[in-house]
This record gives structure tokens, C-alpha cells and sequence, in this order.
């Protein structure tokens, strides 16, 4: 193979690398998000479970 082809290759190669690690960063972000509102909901459940319990001795 010529080096023209080599170079090719490997400016792919460099590409996919760098998509890969973009892809990585943003997976860790909407993980972080998903937890962070997983965490709301949790809340906001209780939140509405305790405004619940305190409708039903009304």
C-alpha cells in the first residue's frame, strides 16, 4: 500500500478515535443528567405521597 493510502488510514483511524471519546463524554453527561433527575423525581414523589397521606386524615 502506498502512503497515501496509509495516511488515509489513518486519518480515519484519528476521526473514529476522537468520535469515540466525544461519544464517552457524552454518555458520562447524560448519565450524570439521568441521575440528577431521577433524583428529582424521587423528591417529587415524596413530596406528593406526604401531601397524600396528609389529604386522606382531612
Amino acid at each position: 500500500m502506498s502512503d497515501k493510502l496509509f495516511n488515509e488510514l489513518e486519518g480515519r483511524i484519528i476521526s473514529l478515535i476522537n468520535v469515540v471519546d466525544e461519544l464517552k463524554l457524552e454518555n458520562d453527561r447524560l448519565k450524570n443528567e439521568n441521575d440528577r433527575l431521577n433524583g428529582e423525581r424521587a423528591g417529587l414523589r415524596s413530596r406528593i405521597d406526604s401531601i397524600l397521606k396528609k389529604l386522606e386524615g382531612v
